[in-house]
Protein backbone atom coordinates (compact mmCIF):
# COMPACT_ATOMS: atom_id res chain seq x y z
CA UNK A 1 0.00 0.00 0.00
CA UNK A 2 1.58 3.30 -0.91
CA UNK A 3 1.10 6.75 0.45
CA UNK A 4 0.56 10.64 0.02
CA UNK A 5 3.02 14.02 0.20
CA UNK A 6 3.70 16.50 1.88
CA UNK A 7 4.37 20.23 0.43
CA UNK A 8 6.97 21.62 1.02
CA UNK A 9 7.90 24.59 2.88
CA UNK A 10 8.44 27.04 0.53
CA UNK A 11 5.19 26.41 -0.98
CA UNK A 12 2.86 26.58 1.75
CA UNK A 13 -0.01 28.70 2.37
CA UNK A 14 0.58 32.59 2.24
CA UNK A 15 -0.33 32.99 5.64
CA UNK A 16 1.68 30.24 6.75
CA UNK A 17 4.88 29.84 8.23
CA UNK A 18 7.34 27.16 9.40
CA UNK A 19 9.61 28.23 12.23
CA UNK A 20 12.04 25.86 13.93
CA UNK A 21 11.43 26.17 17.42
CA UNK A 22 13.98 25.00 20.20
CA UNK A 23 12.15 22.24 22.48
CA UNK A 24 11.65 23.92 26.14
CA UNK A 25 11.25 22.07 29.46
CA UNK A 26 10.37 18.55 29.11
CA UNK A 27 8.04 16.42 31.61
CA UNK A 28 8.45 12.99 31.27
CA UNK A 29 10.10 11.51 27.86
CA UNK A 30 8.20 9.61 25.32
CA UNK A 31 8.09 8.21 21.88
CA UNK A 32 7.92 11.06 19.44
CA UNK A 33 4.66 12.33 18.34
CA UNK A 34 2.40 14.76 16.78
CA UNK A 35 0.14 17.29 17.96
CA UNK A 36 -2.09 19.92 16.28
CA UNK A 37 -2.46 22.67 18.57
CA UNK A 38 -4.99 25.36 18.36
CA UNK A 39 -4.22 29.22 19.31
CA UNK A 40 -6.85 31.64 21.23
CA UNK A 41 -8.30 33.50 18.88
CA UNK A 42 -6.96 37.15 19.43
CA UNK A 43 -3.81 35.39 20.95
CA UNK A 44 -0.14 36.89 19.29
CA UNK A 45 1.70 33.95 17.79
CA UNK A 46 4.81 35.14 19.30
CA UNK A 47 2.68 34.12 22.88
CA UNK A 48 1.51 30.77 21.41
CA UNK A 49 4.92 29.44 20.20
CA UNK A 50 6.86 30.58 23.77
CA UNK A 51 3.73 28.22 25.43
CA UNK A 52 4.71 25.56 22.67
CA UNK A 53 8.13 25.60 23.47
CA UNK A 54 8.02 25.92 26.98
CA UNK A 55 6.34 22.50 26.88
CA UNK A 56 8.62 21.29 25.16
CA UNK A 57 7.26 21.31 21.27
CA UNK A 58 8.58 22.23 18.39
CA UNK A 59 7.06 23.81 15.83
CA UNK A 60 6.88 21.84 12.33
CA UNK A 61 3.81 24.08 11.01
CA UNK A 62 2.13 26.88 11.57
CA UNK A 63 -1.03 28.07 9.71
CA UNK A 64 -1.18 31.65 11.02
CA UNK A 65 -4.34 32.26 8.90
CA UNK A 66 -6.28 30.39 11.27
CA UNK A 67 -3.86 29.67 14.17
CA UNK A 68 -3.23 26.17 13.97
CA UNK A 69 -0.11 24.13 14.22
CA UNK A 70 1.62 21.40 14.02
CA UNK A 71 3.77 20.25 16.53
CA UNK A 72 6.68 17.38 17.49
CA UNK A 73 7.39 16.49 21.23
CA UNK A 74 8.47 13.66 22.83
CA UNK A 75 6.82 14.97 26.26
CA UNK A 76 4.39 12.46 27.12
CA UNK A 77 2.93 15.49 29.46
CA UNK A 78 2.85 17.99 26.15
CA UNK A 79 -1.26 17.72 26.09
CA UNK A 80 -1.54 18.49 29.76
CA UNK A 81 1.40 20.92 29.93
CA UNK A 82 -0.43 22.94 27.37
CA UNK A 83 -3.51 22.95 29.11
CA UNK A 84 -3.45 25.94 31.59
CA UNK A 85 -1.63 28.43 28.88
CA UNK A 86 -3.80 31.32 28.51
CA UNK A 87 -2.65 31.55 25.06
CA UNK A 88 -4.23 28.08 24.01
CA UNK A 89 -7.09 27.27 23.42
CA UNK A 90 -7.14 23.32 22.34
CA UNK A 91 -4.48 20.26 21.74
CA UNK A 92 -4.90 17.02 19.77
CA UNK A 93 -3.33 14.02 18.72
CA UNK A 94 -1.91 14.61 15.08
CA UNK A 95 -0.27 11.24 14.32
CA UNK A 96 2.43 9.48 15.35
CA UNK A 97 6.08 9.45 14.03
CA UNK A 98 7.95 6.68 13.12
CA UNK A 99 9.19 3.33 10.74
CA UNK A 100 7.97 0.26 9.88
CA UNK A 101 8.74 -2.44 12.66
CA UNK A 102 9.76 -5.77 11.49
CA UNK A 103 6.38 -7.07 13.59
CA UNK A 104 3.83 -4.66 12.11
CA UNK A 105 0.53 -5.56 12.57
CA UNK A 106 -2.49 -5.46 10.30
CA UNK A 107 -5.13 -2.58 10.17
CA UNK A 108 -7.18 -4.52 8.36
CA UNK A 109 -10.75 -4.03 9.98
CA UNK A 110 -9.89 -0.86 10.59
CA UNK A 111 -9.57 -0.19 7.28
CA UNK A 112 -12.19 -2.06 6.33
CA UNK A 113 -14.74 0.21 8.48
CA UNK A 114 -12.97 3.21 6.54
CA UNK A 115 -13.22 2.46 3.51
CA UNK A 116 -17.03 1.53 4.30
CA UNK A 117 -17.71 5.16 5.06
CA UNK A 118 -15.54 6.64 3.30
CA UNK A 119 -16.11 4.98 -0.38
CA UNK A 120 -18.08 2.00 -1.41
CA UNK A 121 -15.80 -0.51 -3.78
CA UNK A 122 -18.30 -1.53 -6.46
CA UNK A 123 -16.28 -4.46 -7.27
CA UNK A 124 -17.04 -7.15 -9.79
CA UNK A 125 -20.34 -7.45 -10.59
CA UNK A 126 -22.46 -8.04 -13.91
CA UNK A 127 -20.27 -7.26 -16.60
CA UNK A 128 -19.91 -3.44 -18.02
CA UNK A 129 -19.87 -4.47 -21.06
CA UNK A 130 -23.90 -5.32 -21.56
CA UNK A 131 -25.21 -1.88 -20.57
CA UNK A 132 -23.33 -0.72 -23.25
CA UNK A 133 -25.38 1.55 -25.86
CA UNK A 134 -24.71 3.75 -28.81
CA UNK A 135 -23.62 7.47 -27.43
CA UNK A 136 -25.23 10.29 -29.49
CA UNK A 137 -23.08 12.42 -32.17
CA UNK A 138 -21.61 14.89 -29.33
CA UNK A 139 -21.90 12.41 -26.29
CA UNK A 140 -18.33 10.90 -25.22
CA UNK A 141 -18.12 7.45 -25.92
CA UNK A 142 -19.11 6.24 -22.22
CA UNK A 143 -21.60 8.42 -22.35
CA UNK A 144 -24.23 5.53 -22.47
CA UNK A 145 -22.69 4.16 -19.15
CA UNK A 146 -22.76 7.41 -17.48
CA UNK A 147 -26.65 7.11 -15.68
CA UNK A 148 -25.58 9.33 -12.89
CA UNK A 149 -25.03 12.40 -15.84
CA UNK A 150 -28.38 11.50 -17.15
CA UNK A 151 -30.26 12.01 -13.87
CA UNK A 152 -29.28 15.28 -13.40
CA UNK A 153 -28.82 16.30 -16.88
CA UNK A 154 -25.23 16.99 -17.43
CA UNK A 155 -25.25 15.60 -20.52
CA UNK A 156 -24.76 16.70 -24.07
CA UNK A 157 -28.11 17.36 -24.74
CA UNK A 158 -28.94 18.81 -21.75
CA UNK A 159 -26.72 21.45 -19.63
CA UNK A 160 -23.85 20.87 -21.93
CA UNK A 161 -25.63 22.42 -24.84
CA UNK A 162 -25.41 25.50 -23.42
CA UNK A 163 -22.70 25.54 -20.34
CA UNK A 164 -19.65 23.40 -20.41
CA UNK A 165 -17.71 25.67 -17.51
CA UNK A 166 -14.96 28.41 -17.98
CA UNK A 167 -11.49 26.97 -17.75
CA UNK A 168 -11.13 29.90 -15.54
CA UNK A 169 -13.35 28.44 -12.61
CA UNK A 170 -10.98 26.48 -10.38
CA UNK A 171 -12.54 23.62 -8.41
CA UNK A 172 -10.22 22.31 -5.36
CA UNK A 173 -10.24 18.18 -4.54
CA UNK A 174 -9.46 17.60 -1.41
CA UNK A 175 -9.02 14.04 -1.36
CA UNK A 176 -6.20 11.52 -1.91
CA UNK A 177 -4.51 13.07 -4.77
CA UNK A 178 -5.53 13.71 -8.36
CA UNK A 179 -4.11 11.10 -11.12
CA UNK A 180 -2.81 14.54 -13.10
CA UNK A 181 -1.81 12.43 -16.72
CA UNK A 182 -4.77 10.41 -16.76
CA UNK A 183 -6.07 11.45 -20.22
CA UNK A 184 -9.23 12.41 -19.29
CA UNK A 185 -8.18 14.62 -16.59
CA UNK A 186 -4.92 16.20 -18.33
CA UNK A 187 -6.29 18.62 -20.28
CA UNK A 188 -8.01 20.57 -17.15
CA UNK A 189 -5.12 19.87 -14.42
CA UNK A 190 -3.54 22.98 -13.13
CA UNK A 191 -0.70 21.55 -11.95
CA UNK A 192 0.50 25.00 -10.99
CA UNK A 193 -1.60 25.55 -7.69
CA UNK A 194 -1.68 21.83 -7.17
CA UNK A 195 -0.14 20.92 -3.79
CA UNK A 196 0.04 18.12 -0.89
CA UNK A 197 -0.33 19.23 2.49
CA UNK A 198 0.34 15.75 4.42
CA UNK A 199 2.93 13.17 3.90
CA UNK A 200 2.72 9.12 3.94
CA UNK A 201 2.81 7.88 7.36
CA UNK A 202 4.75 4.23 7.73
CA UNK A 203 2.97 2.69 11.23
CA UNK A 204 0.53 3.78 13.71
CA UNK A 205 1.37 4.41 17.76
CA UNK A 206 0.56 0.57 17.87
CA UNK A 207 3.11 -0.21 15.50
CA UNK A 208 -0.13 -1.40 12.94
CA UNK A 209 1.10 -0.75 9.03
CA UNK A 210 -0.53 2.44 7.86
CA UNK A 211 0.49 3.45 4.20
CA UNK A 212 4.15 0.80 5.28
CA UNK A 213 7.81 1.99 4.83
CA UNK A 214 8.61 5.33 2.78
CA UNK A 215 11.57 2.68 1.10
CA UNK A 216 8.76 1.00 -1.05
CA UNK A 217 7.95 4.12 -2.86
CA UNK A 218 9.43 4.20 -6.29
CA UNK A 219 10.99 7.08 -5.09
CA UNK A 220 11.60 5.70 -1.79
CA UNK A 221 10.55 8.49 -0.26
CA UNK A 222 7.14 9.46 1.96
CA UNK A 223 6.87 12.53 -0.07
CA UNK A 224 4.76 12.07 -2.99
CA UNK A 225 4.71 15.11 -6.11
CA UNK A 226 1.05 17.14 -6.02
CA UNK A 227 0.16 14.93 -9.45
CA UNK A 228 -0.35 10.91 -8.26
CA UNK A 229 -2.77 9.54 -6.58
CA UNK A 230 -1.99 5.95 -5.09
CA UNK A 231 -6.07 5.58 -3.78
CA UNK A 232 -8.35 6.11 -6.40
CA UNK A 233 -10.76 8.05 -4.80
CA UNK A 234 -9.29 11.33 -5.62
CA UNK A 235 -9.38 10.65 -9.77
CA UNK A 236 -12.91 9.08 -9.35
CA UNK A 237 -13.81 12.46 -7.74
CA UNK A 238 -11.76 14.69 -10.33
CA UNK A 239 -12.92 12.88 -13.11
CA UNK A 240 -16.44 13.45 -11.88
CA UNK A 241 -16.55 17.10 -11.84
CA UNK A 242 -14.47 17.68 -14.88
CA UNK A 243 -13.60 15.08 -17.32
CA UNK A 244 -13.33 16.88 -20.78
CA UNK A 245 -15.07 16.41 -23.46
CA UNK A 246 -12.64 14.89 -25.80
CA UNK A 247 -13.76 11.58 -27.70
CA UNK A 248 -12.71 10.12 -24.71
CA UNK A 249 -14.15 7.94 -22.21
CA UNK A 250 -16.50 9.95 -20.06
CA UNK A 251 -17.70 13.46 -19.78
CA UNK A 252 -17.72 15.60 -16.20
CA UNK A 253 -20.16 17.63 -15.17
CA UNK A 254 -18.17 20.74 -16.13
CA UNK A 255 -16.16 19.55 -18.75
CA UNK A 256 -14.40 22.56 -18.99
CA UNK A 257 -13.65 24.10 -15.66
CA UNK A 258 -9.91 23.64 -14.12
CA UNK A 259 -9.02 21.02 -11.39
CA UNK A 260 -6.61 21.86 -8.51
CA UNK A 261 -5.10 19.02 -6.38
CA UNK A 262 -5.25 20.33 -2.66
CA UNK A 263 -4.21 16.85 -1.50
CA UNK A 264 -5.50 16.08 2.46
CA UNK A 265 -5.53 12.07 2.32
CA UNK A 266 -3.57 9.34 2.88
CA UNK A 267 -3.27 6.94 0.45
CA UNK A 268 -4.20 4.18 3.11
CA UNK A 269 -7.56 6.53 3.50
CA UNK A 270 -7.07 8.55 6.66
CA UNK A 271 -7.97 12.59 6.41
CA UNK A 272 -6.14 14.44 9.78
CA UNK A 273 -6.80 17.83 10.77
CA UNK A 274 -3.90 19.73 10.02
CA UNK A 275 -3.43 19.07 6.58
CA UNK A 276 -7.77 20.25 5.97
CA UNK A 277 -6.76 23.16 7.73
CA UNK A 278 -4.36 24.36 5.40
CA UNK A 279 -6.04 23.08 2.17
CA UNK A 280 -8.55 25.28 3.43
CA UNK A 281 -6.87 28.49 4.08
CA UNK A 282 -4.57 27.77 0.76
CA UNK A 283 -7.97 27.33 -1.22
CA UNK A 284 -9.59 30.79 0.39
CA UNK A 285 -5.85 32.94 -0.33
CA UNK A 286 -5.72 31.15 -4.15
CA UNK A 287 -9.07 32.17 -5.57
CA UNK A 288 -10.20 28.60 -5.32
CA UNK A 289 -14.00 28.70 -6.33
CA UNK A 290 -15.58 25.53 -4.92
CA UNK A 291 -14.41 22.67 -3.10
CA UNK A 292 -14.74 18.79 -2.29
CA UNK A 293 -14.36 17.06 0.19
CA UNK A 294 -15.22 13.24 0.39
CA UNK A 295 -14.27 12.57 3.94
CA UNK A 296 -14.52 12.83 7.38
CA UNK A 297 -11.47 14.03 9.56
CA UNK A 298 -9.77 11.77 11.55
CA UNK A 299 -9.84 9.84 14.06
CA UNK A 300 -13.39 10.35 15.19
CA UNK A 301 -16.17 10.35 13.02
CA UNK A 302 -18.10 12.31 15.74
CA UNK A 303 -16.86 14.59 17.52
CA UNK A 304 -17.90 15.50 20.84
CA UNK A 305 -17.56 17.71 23.78
CA UNK A 306 -19.41 16.42 26.61
CA UNK A 307 -19.95 12.50 25.70
CA UNK A 308 -19.69 10.82 29.50
CA UNK A 309 -17.95 7.92 27.01
CA UNK A 310 -15.09 9.65 26.78
CA UNK A 311 -11.86 10.75 28.61
CA UNK A 312 -11.32 14.46 29.29
CA UNK A 313 -8.13 14.59 26.94
CA UNK A 314 -10.74 13.19 24.39
CA UNK A 315 -13.34 15.47 24.79
CA UNK A 316 -10.60 18.51 24.28
CA UNK A 317 -9.40 16.81 21.48
CA UNK A 318 -12.64 16.44 19.15
CA UNK A 319 -13.63 20.20 20.14
CA UNK A 320 -9.83 20.74 19.43
CA UNK A 321 -11.40 19.45 15.84
CA UNK A 322 -14.47 21.29 15.75
CA UNK A 323 -13.17 24.66 16.10
CA UNK A 324 -10.10 24.43 14.29
CA UNK A 325 -11.99 22.67 11.78
CA UNK A 326 -14.97 25.80 11.87
CA UNK A 327 -11.77 28.56 11.79
CA UNK A 328 -10.95 27.16 8.52
CA UNK A 329 -14.00 26.63 6.80
CA UNK A 330 -14.80 30.29 7.94
CA UNK A 331 -11.85 31.77 6.06
CA UNK A 332 -12.35 29.87 2.98
CA UNK A 333 -15.77 30.69 3.37
CA UNK A 334 -14.90 34.36 3.86
CA UNK A 335 -12.85 34.40 0.62
CA UNK A 336 -14.98 33.08 -1.53
CA UNK A 337 -14.81 29.33 -1.71
CA UNK A 338 -18.16 27.20 -1.90
CA UNK A 339 -17.62 24.23 0.44
CA UNK A 340 -19.30 21.27 -0.19
CA UNK A 341 -19.22 17.71 0.97
CA UNK A 342 -20.35 13.93 0.94
CA UNK A 343 -22.57 13.20 4.03
CA UNK A 344 -21.24 10.04 4.64
CA UNK A 345 -21.95 6.47 4.11
CA UNK A 346 -23.31 5.02 7.47
CA UNK A 347 -26.67 4.82 6.71
CA UNK A 348 -27.64 6.65 9.76
CA UNK A 349 -30.30 9.81 10.37
CA UNK A 350 -27.61 12.55 12.14
CA UNK A 351 -30.69 14.10 13.51
CA UNK A 352 -31.05 11.35 16.15
CA UNK A 353 -29.42 9.65 18.46
CA UNK A 354 -26.71 6.78 17.13
CA UNK A 355 -24.29 4.40 18.07
CA UNK A 356 -20.76 4.35 16.92
CA UNK A 357 -18.39 1.77 17.74
CA UNK A 358 -15.07 3.29 14.76
CA UNK A 359 -13.78 6.23 16.61
CA UNK A 360 -11.02 6.45 17.36
CA UNK A 361 -10.01 5.27 13.44
CA UNK A 362 -6.33 5.85 14.45
CA UNK A 363 -3.95 5.11 17.37
CA UNK A 364 -2.40 8.42 17.90
CA UNK A 365 -0.94 6.76 21.26
CA UNK A 366 -0.01 3.05 22.49
CA UNK A 367 -2.99 0.78 23.43
CA UNK A 368 -5.44 3.33 21.68
CA UNK A 369 -8.61 1.84 19.79
CA UNK A 370 -11.80 1.96 19.06
CA UNK A 371 -14.64 1.74 21.45
CA UNK A 372 -18.55 1.76 21.56
CA UNK A 373 -20.08 5.68 21.79
CA UNK A 374 -23.97 6.42 21.97
CA UNK A 375 -23.64 9.46 20.12
CA UNK A 376 -26.61 12.16 20.36
CA UNK A 377 -27.15 15.23 17.38
CA UNK A 378 -24.86 17.63 19.03
CA UNK A 379 -21.92 15.53 18.38
CA UNK A 380 -20.56 16.64 15.35
CA UNK A 381 -19.22 15.06 12.44
CA UNK A 382 -16.83 17.31 10.69
CA UNK A 383 -16.22 18.59 7.56
CA UNK A 384 -19.93 17.68 6.43
CA UNK A 385 -21.80 19.24 9.67
CA UNK A 386 -19.23 22.74 9.50
CA UNK A 387 -21.03 25.59 9.03
CA UNK A 388 -21.16 26.92 5.63
CA UNK A 389 -20.91 23.86 4.04
CA UNK A 390 -23.32 21.86 1.23
CA UNK A 391 -23.62 18.57 2.48
CA UNK A 392 -25.23 16.21 0.43
CA UNK A 393 -26.96 12.31 -0.12
CA UNK A 394 -26.64 9.89 -2.55
CA UNK A 395 -29.29 8.35 -4.85
CA UNK A 396 -29.26 5.42 -7.17
CA UNK A 397 -30.52 4.82 -10.61
CA UNK A 398 -33.99 5.08 -9.86
CA UNK A 399 -33.27 7.97 -7.60
CA UNK A 400 -34.05 6.52 -4.62
CA UNK A 401 -32.02 7.19 -1.48
CA UNK A 402 -28.91 4.91 -1.83
CA UNK A 403 -29.00 2.21 1.38
CA UNK A 404 -25.43 3.03 2.50
CA UNK A 405 -26.14 7.24 2.07
CA UNK A 406 -26.23 8.89 5.49
CA UNK A 407 -29.52 11.16 6.12
CA UNK A 408 -31.74 13.62 8.32
CA UNK A 409 -34.38 16.38 7.82
CA UNK A 410 -31.70 19.46 8.39
CA UNK A 411 -28.53 17.86 7.85
CA UNK A 412 -29.10 17.09 3.71
CA UNK A 413 -28.88 20.32 1.79
CA UNK A 414 -29.24 18.44 -1.53
CA UNK A 415 -29.09 14.75 -2.89
CA UNK A 416 -26.95 13.66 -6.12
CA UNK A 417 -26.50 10.59 -8.12
CA UNK A 418 -23.50 8.60 -6.30
CA UNK A 419 -24.42 5.08 -7.06
CA UNK A 420 -26.37 1.74 -5.49
CA UNK A 421 -25.48 -0.91 -6.84
CA UNK A 422 -28.49 -3.16 -4.90
CA UNK A 423 -30.81 -0.48 -7.05
CA UNK A 424 -31.97 -3.27 -8.97
CA UNK A 425 -35.38 -4.83 -9.74
CA UNK A 426 -34.46 -7.94 -7.98
CA UNK A 427 -32.45 -6.52 -5.48
CA UNK A 428 -29.75 -7.97 -6.43
CA UNK A 429 -26.51 -7.03 -7.06
CA UNK A 430 -24.90 -4.79 -10.57
CA UNK A 431 -22.04 -3.09 -10.42
CA UNK A 432 -23.04 -0.54 -13.43
CA UNK A 433 -25.50 0.75 -10.86
CA UNK A 434 -22.45 2.38 -9.28
CA UNK A 435 -21.11 5.59 -10.79
CA UNK A 436 -18.23 5.34 -13.93
CA UNK A 437 -15.06 7.80 -13.64
CA UNK A 438 -11.34 8.19 -14.33
CA UNK A 439 -9.08 4.91 -12.92
CA UNK A 440 -5.22 5.87 -12.49
CA UNK A 441 -3.54 2.96 -14.93
CA UNK A 442 -0.93 2.18 -12.48
CA UNK A 443 -3.08 1.12 -10.36
CA UNK A 444 -5.27 -0.90 -12.12
CA UNK A 445 -1.76 -2.48 -13.19
CA UNK A 446 -0.38 -3.07 -9.36
CA UNK A 447 -4.14 -4.75 -8.38
CA UNK A 448 -3.45 -7.39 -11.19
CA UNK A 449 -6.30 -5.64 -13.30
CA UNK A 450 -4.80 -5.96 -16.40
CA UNK A 451 -4.33 -8.78 -19.31
CA UNK A 452 -1.29 -8.12 -21.17
CA UNK A 453 -2.49 -6.75 -23.97
CA UNK A 454 -3.72 -3.73 -21.55
CA UNK A 455 -7.58 -4.79 -21.88
CA UNK A 456 -9.13 -5.20 -18.20
CA UNK A 457 -9.99 -8.63 -16.70
CA UNK A 458 -12.08 -7.53 -14.31
CA UNK A 459 -15.95 -6.91 -14.73
CA UNK A 460 -15.88 -2.96 -12.54
CA UNK A 461 -12.94 -1.96 -14.77
CA UNK A 462 -13.31 -0.34 -17.86
CA UNK A 463 -10.83 0.84 -20.75
CA UNK A 464 -11.55 3.44 -23.51
CA UNK A 465 -8.97 4.47 -26.48
CA UNK A 466 -8.66 6.90 -28.75
CA UNK A 467 -5.97 6.00 -31.44
CA UNK A 468 -3.19 4.95 -29.74
CA UNK A 469 -4.12 6.79 -26.31
CA UNK A 470 -6.30 4.49 -23.95
CA UNK A 471 -7.48 5.47 -20.53
CA UNK A 472 -8.87 3.56 -17.66
CA UNK A 473 -12.35 3.82 -15.86
CA UNK A 474 -13.67 2.20 -12.60
CA UNK A 475 -16.73 1.93 -10.92
CA UNK A 476 -17.61 3.35 -7.17
CA UNK A 477 -20.29 4.43 -5.70
CA UNK A 478 -21.00 6.60 -2.12
CA UNK A 479 -21.53 9.58 -1.08
CA UNK A 480 -18.57 10.38 -2.01
CA UNK A 481 -19.33 10.33 -5.76
CA UNK A 482 -22.38 12.10 -4.89
CA UNK A 483 -20.39 15.21 -3.74
CA UNK A 484 -18.16 15.62 -6.57
CA UNK A 485 -21.73 15.73 -8.74
CA UNK A 486 -22.96 18.76 -6.53
CA UNK A 487 -19.56 20.39 -7.05
CA UNK A 488 -19.68 19.96 -11.12
CA UNK A 489 -23.27 21.85 -11.04
CA UNK A 490 -21.68 24.74 -8.47
CA UNK A 491 -18.82 25.15 -11.19
CA UNK A 492 -21.19 25.62 -14.22
CA UNK A 493 -23.07 27.73 -11.78
CA UNK A 494 -20.03 29.79 -11.50
CA UNK A 495 -19.15 29.71 -14.97
CA UNK A 496 -22.87 30.68 -15.83
CA UNK A 497 -23.71 33.76 -13.53
CA UNK A 498 -20.30 34.51 -12.07
CA UNK A 499 -18.00 37.55 -12.63
CA UNK A 500 -14.46 38.88 -12.77
CA UNK A 501 -12.31 37.73 -10.17
CA UNK A 502 -10.19 40.79 -10.09
CA UNK A 503 -7.42 39.50 -7.09
CA UNK A 504 -6.81 36.32 -8.35
CA UNK A 505 -8.34 36.29 -12.33
CA UNK A 506 -11.05 34.12 -13.68
CA UNK A 507 -14.18 34.29 -12.02
CA UNK A 508 -16.24 34.30 -9.13
CA UNK A 509 -19.30 34.42 -7.60
CA UNK A 510 -20.14 34.45 -3.42
CA UNK A 511 -20.69 30.95 -1.98
CA UNK A 512 -24.44 32.13 -0.64
CA UNK A 513 -25.57 33.05 -4.54
CA UNK A 514 -23.81 29.46 -5.57
CA UNK A 515 -25.58 27.75 -3.02
CA UNK A 516 -29.16 29.59 -3.71
CA UNK A 517 -29.01 29.21 -7.35
CA UNK A 518 -28.16 25.18 -6.23
CA UNK A 519 -30.79 24.48 -3.81
CA UNK A 520 -33.19 26.70 -6.07
CA UNK A 521 -32.84 25.00 -8.96
CA UNK A 522 -32.73 21.45 -7.50
CA UNK A 523 -35.28 18.76 -8.72
CA UNK A 524 -38.11 18.55 -5.54
CA UNK A 525 -38.00 14.62 -4.68
CA UNK A 526 -40.63 13.94 -1.83
CA UNK A 527 -40.36 11.42 0.66
CA UNK A 528 -41.15 7.80 -0.45
CA UNK A 529 -44.33 6.31 0.69
CA UNK A 530 -44.74 5.12 3.26
CA UNK A 531 -41.68 7.43 4.43
CA UNK A 532 -40.62 4.29 6.33
CA UNK A 533 -38.83 2.78 3.20
CA UNK A 534 -37.27 -0.92 4.07
CA UNK A 535 -34.16 -1.36 1.63
CA UNK A 536 -33.26 -5.16 0.42
CA UNK A 537 -29.96 -6.56 -0.98
CA UNK A 538 -29.64 -9.91 -1.91
CA UNK A 539 -25.82 -10.31 -1.03
CA UNK A 540 -23.20 -12.25 -3.26
CA UNK A 541 -22.99 -14.89 -0.52
CA UNK A 542 -26.01 -15.98 -0.97
CA UNK A 543 -27.69 -14.23 2.43
CA UNK A 544 -30.53 -11.20 2.70
CA UNK A 545 -30.34 -7.56 4.34
CA UNK A 546 -32.90 -5.52 5.12
CA UNK A 547 -32.77 -1.97 6.75
CA UNK A 548 -35.34 0.19 7.25
CA UNK A 549 -34.61 4.52 6.84
CA UNK A 550 -37.47 6.84 7.56
CA UNK A 551 -37.42 10.01 6.05
CA UNK A 552 -38.76 13.35 7.31
CA UNK A 553 -39.83 16.60 6.20
CA UNK A 554 -42.19 17.67 3.02
CA UNK A 555 -41.26 17.60 -0.62
CA UNK A 556 -39.65 20.69 -0.59
CA UNK A 557 -37.40 19.68 2.17
CA UNK A 558 -36.87 16.89 3.79
CA UNK A 559 -34.20 14.64 5.38
CA UNK A 560 -33.69 11.86 2.57
CA UNK A 561 -32.83 14.76 -0.65
CA UNK A 562 -32.81 17.88 1.26
CA UNK A 563 -33.91 20.60 -1.23
CA UNK A 564 -33.90 17.93 -3.92
CA UNK A 565 -31.54 16.15 -6.82
CA UNK A 566 -29.34 18.93 -8.18
CA UNK A 567 -29.99 19.67 -11.76
CA UNK A 568 -27.53 20.72 -14.05
CA UNK A 569 -29.58 22.17 -16.63
CA UNK A 570 -31.94 23.80 -14.51
CA UNK A 571 -29.27 25.78 -12.89
CA UNK A 572 -27.65 27.20 -15.74
CA UNK A 573 -31.11 27.49 -17.37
Amino acid sequence: MKRVAVIAAAVLVTATLVTPAQAGQEGSTGPQAEYVVLYKEGTGLQAARQAIEAAGGTLVRENSAVGVATIATTNADFAAALSASAAIEGVAHNRSIGTVPTTARSTAAVRKAIEARAVEQAGDGAPAATTFGRPGPAAEPLAELQWDMKQINATAGGAHRYEQGDPGVLVGVLDTGVDGSHPDIAPNFNRALSRNFTVDIPVDANGAVVDGPCEAEADRSCEDPADVDENQHGTHVASAIASPINRLGVAGVAPKVSIVNLRVGQDSGYFFLQPSVDALTYAGDHGIDVINMSYYIDPWLFNCTDNPADSAADRAEQATVIKATQRALDYAHRKGVTLVSAAGNGASDYTKEIVDASSPDFASVPGEAPYSRTIPPSCISMPSEGDHVISVSSTGISKRKAYYSDYGNGYIDVAAPGGDVYDTPGNTRDVTRATLAAYPKALAEARGQLNPDGTPNVTNVVRDCRGSVCAYYTYLQGTSMASPRTVGVAALIIGKYGHRDRAHGGKTLSPSVVETVLKGSATRTACPTPPAFTYTRHLPDGTTATDTHVCEGNRTRNGFYGRGIVDALDAIR
